[in-house]
Order: C-alpha cells, then sequence, then structure tokens
C-alpha cells in the first residue's frame, strides 16, 4: 500500500466512480434498497456523463426514449421517438433531483488511483485535488465513451484556425460563413454535419470509411399517448416491451450475415434513394456487410450531400497546414474550423491510462488486461474483490438498449453487496476459472457473427481483432444469467477465515 494519512481519509461503504447512467442507475437501487452509506465520485461539476458532454449540434439517441430511460425510474412525457440530447439531460437532471442524488455526489474528485487492501479487506481511493476515500466497495460507473479519440495529424500545432472534438463542442464559435473540415463519419459526425451545412460557406467531410445509416424515426408522440404514458403504468411498460422485443429481433441477422444481406440490400437502396449523384452514392456506400461496424440512423445525413457547399473527401489527410487540409493527392483546401468526429477511446487499457487500480497482489487492472480487457459479465474481475463496474468487457450491445444491460448488472451488483452482508465476510471475489470459462464461451459465440465476419475492423476489436466490447447473443439471456448470483463462482474473503473456497 501506498503511504496514506490516515487522519485525513474518508470513509463509506459503497464508492461509485462517475454520475452518468450507470452511476446514478446503481445509486437509486441502492437507496431502493435502504444502502444508504455510499458517494459518487465524479471528476467534472455536473450529473450526466455522456449526455452532459455531447452537446453538439443535433445531437440525439439512436435508441428509442422509452428503452433509454430507467424502468423503476420512468419519464411518460418523452416528446418523440427518439430523443434528442438536451430532453436526455432534462430527464437525467430529473431523476437526480428525485431521488436526491446530490447529495451523494462528490464533484471536481477526478479518480487517480485504487488499491485493495489485502490486510483488511479495503479499497483505498485517491483523487487528483482532494481527500483519500476509503471503501468496501467499488464501482466503476465511469461508462466506455467518455475520452475522445483525437487522432495526430501532421502538422496540425500549425494550424491557425479554430480546432474542437464533437464532444467538447465550441458553442461560443460562430460556424457562419467558415469554411470547416469534419474528420470522421461515425455516430456524432453524422448528427452534426447535416446541421452545420446550411450555415457554412463550405464544408469539407473527411471520409475513411462509409458508414451504414438507416432511416430514423422522427415522429412525435401525441398528446394522448403521454397521457395514457402517465395514466397507465400498463400502458407504459406494453410499449416499451414492444420497443424492446423489436430490438431484439435485430440480433438474428447479427448472428447470421447471410441474413443481414438482404436488409443491406434496402439500405443500398435507402442511399441510391437520398443522393442524386450515381459516383456520390457509390462513395457513400459501405463495402462491408452491414453491422460489422455501428450502424447508424439518420433522414438527413445523406441528403447534405446534395448541397453544392458540402464535398466529400475519401482522399486521406497528408497533413494540417497554417490555413488548410492537405490530402495524399496534393490537393490543400482552406479552411477556418476543423472539427474532430472521431468518437471516443474504447479500449480501457487506454483511456484508464492515468488511472492506476491495483488488486490483491500488487496485480495492476491495465496490466491484467494487457491482452484484452476479460471480466466475469462485464461485471466482476478476478484478482479485483469487491471492484464492481457496468458495461464492462462485452456487455455493450449493437442492436438494444444499454440501459437493458445497466438495469441487470446494477441488479446483480447489488445482490454481490447483499450477499457479503449476509456471509458475515468482507469480500467477494470471482473464482478465476469461472472467468476464465466465461470468456471462452463469449469468444466462441462471437465467431461467425457479422462482428467477427463482416469483413471490417471496429473499435469494438482491439489492434489484434479480438472483440472486447459486445455482448454476443439475446440481451434476454443476459439478464436471465444474471437474474441470481451464483454464490458458487466465488470466493468469500474475510480478515479470520481470509477466502473461503481457494480460486482455482
Amino acid at each position: 500500500m501506498r503511504n496514506v494519512n490516515q487522519n485525513a481519509i474518508q470513509k463509506t461503504k459503497v464508492a461509485i466512480i462517475g454520475a452518468g447512467f450507470g452511476g446514478l442507475a446503481m445509486a437509486i437501487r441502492l437507496l431502493q434498497s435502504q444502502i444508504k452509506d455510499f458517494v459518487i465520485l465524479e471528476k467534472t461539476n455536473d450529473v450526466g456523463g455522456t449526455w452532459r458532454e455531447n452537446q453538439y449540434p443535433g445531437a440525439a439517441c439512436d435508441v428509442q426514449s422509452h428503452m433509454y430511460s430507467l424502468s423503476f425510474a420512468p419519464k411518460t412525457d418523452w416528446s418523440k421517438r427518439y430523443a434528442e440530447a438536451d430532453e436526455i439531460f432534462d430527464y437525467i437532471q430529473d431523476i437526480t433531483e428525485q431521488y436526491t442524488l446530490k447529495d451523494y455526489c462528490r464533484f471536481n474528485h477526478e479518480v487517480t488511483h485504487a488499491e485493495f487492501d489485502e490486510q483488511r479487506n479495503i479499497w483505498t481511493v485517491e483523487f487528483k485535488d482532494q481527500p483519500t476515500l476509503e471503501a468496501q466497495f467499488v464501482i466503476f460507473a465511469s461508462g466506455p465513451l467518455h475520452v475522445p479519440q483525437v487522432p495526430h495529424l501532421k502538422g496540425i500545432e500549425k494550424f491557425k484556425g479554430k480546432v474542437f472534438h464533437s464532444s467538447q463542442w465550441d458553442h461560443d464559435y460562430d460556424l457562419s460563413g467558415k469554411s470547416v473540415a469534419s474528420i470522421g463519419t461515425g455516430g456524432s459526425a453524422i448528427q452534426y454535419i447535416p446541421e452545420i451545412a446550411p450555415e457554412v460557406k463550405q464544408l469539407y467531410v473527411f471520409q475513411r470509411t462509409a458508414a451504414w445509416v438507416i432511416p430514423r424515426d422522427e415522429r412525435k408522440y401525441s398528446k394522448l399517448s403521454k397521457t395514457l404514458f402517465k395514466a397507465s403504468n400498463l400502458y407504459r411498460q406494453i410499449h416499451r416491451s414492444r420497443l424492446y422485443w423489436t430490438n431484439e429481433s435485430r440480433v438474428v441477422p447479427i448472428v447470421q450475415p447471410q441474413i443481414m444481406k438482404y436488409g443491406q440490400k434496402l439500405a443500398e437502396a435507402f442511399i441510391r434513394f437520398q443522393v442524386k449523384d450515381k459516383a456520390l452514392a457509390k462513395k457513400l456506400t459501405p463495402d462491408f456487410v452491414m453491422g460489422c461496424k455501428r450502424i447508424l440512423i439518420s433522414n438527413k445525413y445523406f441528403p447534405t450531400f446534395n448541397r453544392k457547399n458540402v464535398e466529400l473527401i475519401t482522399d486521406g489527410v497528408q497533413e494540417i497546414t497554417e490555413n488548410g487540409i492537405m490530402t495524399k493527392d496534393g490537393k490543400e483546401r482552406q479552411i477556418d474550423c476543423l472539427i474532430y468526429g472521431t468518437g471516443f477511446i474504447t479500449d480501457p487499457r487506454i483511456y484508464l491510462k492515468h488511472f492506476n487500480c491495483v488488486g490483491r497482489n500488487g496485480i495492476e487492472l491495465k496490466q491484467a488486461w494487457k491482452d484484452g480487457a476479460e471480466s466475469y459479465y462485464g461485471i466482476s474481475t478476478k484478482n479485483f474483490p469487491n471492484l464492481f463496474q457496468l458495461l464492462g468487457p462485452n456487455t455493450i450491445l449493437g442492436h438494444n438498449s444499454v440501459i437493458f444491460m445497466i438495469e441487470s448488472q446494477v441488479s446483480y451488483i447489488l445482490q454481490l453487496i447483499q450477499t457479503v452482508d449476509k456471509t458475515g465476510t468482507q469480500a467477494i471475489e470471482v473464482k478465476h476459472d469461472v472467468q476464465d470459462q466465461f470468456n471462452e464461451r463469449v469468444q466462441e459465440q462471437l465467431k461467425g457473427t457479422v462482428w467477427q465476419a463482416g469483413g471490417c475492423s471496429s473499435w469494438y476489436q482491439a489492434a489484434d481483432g479480438k472483440n472486447f466490447s459486445l455482448w454476443p447473443t439475446y440481451t434476454w439471456r443476459f439478464w436471465l444469467e444474471t437474474r441470481k448470483v451464483n454464490v458458487a463462482d466465488y470466493n468469500f474473503i474475510s480478515t479470520t477465515a481470509n477466502v473461503k473456497n481457494n480460486a482455482a
């Protein structure tokens, strides 16, 4: 253990790292279970996570509103089928106020080091500029999409114009009449590109890989629907259930890529219908099976390329000059502003680089994950007792709402905490062989899916091609398998007996 001033240490039962959807969901369920000895550690000055950060023009969710909200803290008056960022952020603020969660939040607490004390079975958590904290349980709820991916472009330091990432949008910078370059065509870019195109003088869209984009349901909920949602919980649950099973059906073409190719024909027709120039439509059509990368939704993205002031550029960037971008064909385009629509770092071995987490036997988490992040149901990791994670390895989705996964994991973590309390022990750790066998099964299930056999590389994968992100099958199976903790999967640790059921 590092030397820590014991007099300055604060103590709590549960420390939740992150005040986004996951952290707040965990906090609500703790309160509902009469566990009030917890804190939410947030590195910024407000709750919201992804939806606090991503406030770029056109920001919206690609999961239906009633599925992208907590079942135990529902919102009945969503304005439309797919909510925009402002409305989601307002919902997060509302549930925070409803459950008085800010009373449990410690803002501006950026975690820099966490270490498990094997003598006392306690986690010590250190911060950038705050007193140390001790907790029996630590829950990572920071999410996988919070560290911007900013590519290093040759010559960028010479550029005299404005530069920012989509998640750090500078709303004080006026784009009107400017020549703008957007790097990337992922989930954020396809939303802000149609919004800024009408106001800029010229927009250059730099595309490395084309994206599959399908139509978006922009219908608004009627006054009657919102009244029924509020008056009848059953009516709302039926609506949510219909959305859930509709989304869940999308797994079929994912696990059977030959079926996906039929849906891909419709997506190709959608591109040809919306883009007038045939050559341009071809450039915007991906050369890999749909679903291999994240499928995006927008009605506005493709028509944007019909505008005279928008140019799609597929030549790679050679370098950034003082006043523009030079592509590999030797052509330089003058710009006033460069926007990175390049997404986020998803490999925890990279986005945790400023955060050391040390478990049993001095094992550091990034080192434990050196060959790829692995855990047990994205929740527990061997050698890290009482450390739990939300949306950990292989629990992100490509077809349904991650809120469903978060709720399943929150319920499971709550059971783990309660089980430790009931047994009179201090800590719980997943057995080594249990985690290893689980991950072998996950990787085997991923074989043959569109994510592995679709002919592309994506943020779902590590550099060596291993998919460390996605749950490989139906979410109802995840719910079923995590509905009840199997205590035989775990070792229980106490200061007196040390370890029951020695790790395999």
